[in-house]
């Protein structure tokens, strides 16, 4: 009978393999290979300790629809904040398509919000820091500590402070026009 050959890759090597088909895009053909590997206890244990490998894993199993699989892998595993984005974006989406699903319709931004307060982030893909009125609170304090200084920022500044805290200029803008009406506000309030 013929044998096919045993393969033995290092973690490295399996590592190396998922982070080229995950950039590609290939999921499908990340997932053949996931398949393919050696189903050894030992390979296992060094497999499912490897952050590209779990990664990998997490999103084949959010394009094969096995959410289960995906919240486990993400519920189970500390990732470091590389990965945070692209793995808090599979389980948002997992949760609005399981949510559609359910209510037979697509889902609004309220539903949405919903969603996300009903399914928070595990802390082990987020940093820990609340994002309120869509900001953290480091980008937030950032912005105030620029408004005190001048509350009508050029476009030059705008797009220094936007550099600063991962924002647009747009965003940038938008804040420093919604804080200067409700600091008018409140001023007129108070009169």
């Amino acid at each position: 009978m013929f044998q096919l050959p045993i393969l033995n890759f290092s973690p490295q090597q399996v590592a190396g393999v998922c982070e080229t088909l995950e950039e590609s895009g290939d999921i499908e053909r990340l997932g053949r290979f996931l398949w393919s590997l050696p189903v050894a206890p030992a390979a296992c244990e060094a497999l499912n300790k490897n952050e590209s490998v779990l990664r990998a894993r997490a999103i084949v199993a959010f394009h094969t629809g096995n959410y289960r699989e995906l919240y486990h892998i993400l519920e189970n595993h500390k990732f470091t904040k590389e990965s945070h984005a692209k793995l808090q974006a599979l389980w948002l989406e997992a949760h609005y398509q399981e949510a559609e699903k359910l209510r037979g319709r697509p889902l609004g931004p309220v539903d949405k919000y919903r969603v996300r307060k009903k399914f928070p982030l595990p802390r082990t893909i987020w940093d820990g820091e609340q994002k309120t009125h869509c900001f953290k609170e480091r980008t937030r304090h950032l912005l105030r500590e620029w408004y005190l200084q001048d509350p009508y920022p050029n476009p030059s500044k705008k797009r220094e402070l936007a550099q600063a805290t991962g924002l647009t200029p747009t965003q940038v803008g938008n804040w420093f026009k919604n804080r200067s009406k409700g600091t008018r506000a409140a001023a007129a309030k108070n009169r």
